[in-house]
C-alpha cells in the first residue's frame, strides 16, 4: 500500500523516515495525486484542525484506507491528535496510531506491525 504524509514541523517527516519507508509521496501543496489505495501520516493543526493542505489532498485522493497522526499531547490535551479522528469520521479510514511528536520505539513497532513492513 502507498504511503503519503504531511509534515510542517518535521516529526511525521522523522516517523517516515524512522520506519524506513523509502517511497512515500509528501503532501507539499494538497495538489498532488496518487493512484489506488494508501495510508497517510499526518499532524493535527492548531486545536484539533485538519490541516487545510491535508484535507485538499484528501478530497481529490478518495483511495485513504488508514491515518497515523502525530500531535502534543502537552500543548493540546483536549484536541490531541483529532486529526486522525476527523479522516476516520469523514473518510472511513482506520486509526493505526495517535502519536506524540516523532513517537516512540514502542509506536514505531506498532506502525511497522500494523504496515507489515517487518
Amino acid at each position: 500500500m502507498k504511503i503519503v504524509y504531511a509534515s510542517r514541523n518535521g516529526h511525521v517527516e522523522a516517523v517516515i523516515h524512522n520506519l524506513g519507508i523509502q517511497d512515500a509521496l509528501k503532501i507539499k501543496e494538497g495538489t498532488e495525486k496518487v493512484k489506488g489505495d494508501y495510508v497517510i501520516f499526518t499532524y493535527t493543526d492548531g486545536e484539533g484542525i485538519l490541516p487545510p493542505k491535508v484535507k485538499t489532498f484528501l478530497a481529490a485522493n478518495p483511495g485513504v484506507k488508514a491515518v497515523v497522526s502525530s500531535g502534543n499531547s502537552q500543548r493540546h490535551p483536549a484536541t490531541y491528535n483529532f486529526a486522525a479522528d476527523i479522516i476516520a469520521r469523514e473518510y472511513g479510514a482506520k486509526i493505526i496510531a495517535k502519536i506524540d511528536g516523532s513517537g516512540t520505539d514502542h509506536d514505531m513497532a506498532e506502525i511497522r506491525a500494523a504496515l507489515n513492513l517487518d
